[in-house]
């Protein structure tokens, strides 16, 4: 066919702006973004004509639904970026979903402070300026049993800062099994060279022996690193230095030994049916001098690095110019203070901080929640089969990485649907859902599905279904 027939057909910039339902589109976003959007569907139709993809009649028809088209890309390039998701895939601590959740009381303790003005660095004793980790110090001190604490902006600005500040230009013993990759690329031994501290690795992969440690340390040693792998594990043939007898060499040879235990554990969550990681209360009794930690992960607040230990190395973080290029803003001091509060009862902490009310949450009150969301998508969905199974949950974060938690999820299959399309189109809803894909089989797991949600899901499987037909 002639393919300037099929041009000719291409509706005008100025014809489809003249439209009343884009003159309305027009009333609520930009008319330069709507222009933008109308250049962009026309050009998606002329490509599809130079690669042959149409005939006259079909032509005409996306010429018709290039409206529709418009509206909803114009929408689309209107909204905010970010957004809530539903996450059912069971993986609490998600990275790629925001981490830690934030529960809705300490929610309304941020709004207060981050819409009106605050104390962030006012001393209302004396009645002149103050410092911003004033406010949680001391909380940090009392639930740790630290002399002294500070928080940067997240864990690997954390270690960056004590090297810099103890190491610069000196050496730091670390074991080669323990030169972690941390997420995103960022490596133990990048984040030391940063700081400007020299790595000396030592022992092998494997095995790592008091000796080994012994034999690096000398008048450039600054101090002794160690490294928690928490989101990996080596197991069969291995050796590792017990933290007592590095906190033992490093008083030996008058060298600080410094931990990073990653997720910032601050109960012993083994009494809740969960492996044993250690705590950073631990980690302090045993005698080591500067602690760093996450404040998003286990510890279920929000993005930070949390550095606690002996006053006189944290006095000099403090001083640090690279201290102020990694603080932390107003929003993280509130969410993390509150946060830190619920500590103070072990109760409160496991009901009431969402990661670990996730991670503790009992099979029969999972069980409840999966037979209430299988009987509403049940009601409303009949092309598609439905099953409550025994599945596991993953903590994720980086933490507990060989745990698995026996969880209730709902699987979803169909003879009709392929559930990779049903599972696009979910992510494409308003709110968008994350599910997990197994062997053809949708799996909803309810660990991480918060009640309040259910709705929202129901309506969610009513727009991919809908989609799809």
């Amino acid at each position: 066919m002639d393919k300037r027939k099929l041009f000719s057909k291409l509706p005008k910039v100025d014809d489809i702006l003249s439209n009343k339902k884009i003159k309305d589109l027009i009333e609520n976003i930009p008319r330069d973004i709507v222009v933008e959007t109308v250049r962009e569907e026309i050009e998606k139709i002329r490509k599809g004509i130079l690669e042959n993809k149409y005939t006259l009649d079909n032509l005409d028809e996306d010429v018709k639904k290039i409206y529709n088209s418009i509206i909803k890309r114009s929408n689309i390039k209107i909204n905010l970026k970010l957004k809530k998701v539903i996450n059912a895939t069971g993986t609490v601590i998600h990275t790629n979903l925001g981490r830690s959740l934030i529960s809705e009381e300490i929610m309304e303790n941020i709004k207060e402070v981050s819409s009106n003005y605050s104390n962030l660095e006012y001393d209302l004793d004396k009645g002149m300026r103050g410092s911003r980790y004033s406010h949680i110090e001391d909380i940090i001190k009392r639930i740790t049993g630290a002399e002294a604490a500070m928080v940067v902006n997240n864990n690997a600005a954390a270690v960056m800062l004590v090297l810099s500040t103890i190491a610069k230009e000196k050496e730091v013993v670390v074991s080669r099994g323990e030169l972690v990759e941390i997420g995103g690329s960022f490596r133990v031994p990048d984040v030391m060279e940063q700081s400007g501290a020299k790595l000396v690795d030592v022992g092998t992969t494997n095995k790592t022996h008091n000796s080994d440690y012994e034999t690096a340390i000398g008048e450039e040693t600054a101090a002794l690193l160690k490294v928690h792998t928490s989101n990996y594990r080596i197991v069969g043939f291995t050796k590792t230095v017990e933290l007592d007898d590095l906190v033992n060499i490093g008083r030996k040879y008058d060298v600080p030994v410094i931990e990073d235990i990653g997720s910032g554990v601050l109960i012993d969550l083994s009494k809740y049916g969960l492996q044993y990681e250690p705590t950073v209360q631990e980690s302090l009794k045993a005698g080591v001098d500067i602690v760093t930690f996450s404040g998003d992960k286990l510890l279920g607040g929000p993005q930070g690095g949390i550095i606690v230990g002996k006053k006189k190395y944290i006095d000099k973080m403090k001083r640090n110019p690279l201290t102020r290029a990694i603080r932390v803003d107003k929003f993280t001091i509130s969410a993390l203070e509150a946060t830190l509060k619920l500590y103070l009862n072990e109760k409160d902490a496991l009901k009431k901080i969402p990661t670990l009310n996730m991670i503790t949450q009992s099979l029969n009150k999972l069980d409840e929640k999966a037979s209430k969301l299988y009987g509403m998508l049940e009601s409303k969905n009949e092309n598609i089969n439905l099953e409550i199974v025994d599945q596991y949950s993953q903590v994720g974060g980086g933490a507990m990485p060989l745990e698995e938690i026996p969880t209730k999820a709902i699987m979803i299959y169909s003879d009709e649907i392929n559930v990779s399309v049903i599972e696009n189109k979910l992510r494409e809803f308003k709110i968008p859902i994350i599910t997990r894909i197994y062997k053809d089989r949708m799996y909803l797991d309810l660990r991480t599905i918060n009640e309040k949600d259910f709705n929202n899901i129901v309506d969610g499987f009513k727009y991919a279904l809908k989609q799809d037909k």
